[in-house]
């Protein structure tokens, strides 16, 4: 029966994806909070980038194809790939 489903669209139970940042980091007045989650046998480059502006809190997710074989791998990787968007586009990101 499992075959079947994952055959049709199923999906795995919820338990298996992070319930929040696996590891977070602030970086030049931004918090970058890695999120990577599993896709195909492997965990996939995500995160979110947040800042206060004007007393509101901002957000960024982003995602790129980058793949990992282990969980701490890809937030370390994601936290890398976080600062260098900070650095690149600053609070342009919210636009």
């Amino acid at each position: 029966m499992s075959f079947l489903k994952s055959l049709f669209g199923g999906r795995k139970p919820a338990e298996d994806k992070p319930a929040g940042p696996v590891k977070s980091i602030e970086h030049n007045g931004f918090a970058i909070h890695a999120t990577p989650y599993q896709e195909g046998g492997q965990y996939q480059l995500c995160g979110v980038i947040e800042k206060v502006v004007d007393g509101e809190t901002r957000s960024h997710r982003f995602i790129r194809a980058d793949r990992f074989p282990g969980l701490a791998e890809a937030a370390d990787f994601t936290l890398i790939k976080g600062q260098q968007i900070v650095d690149m586009e600053g609070e342009r990101i919210f636009r």
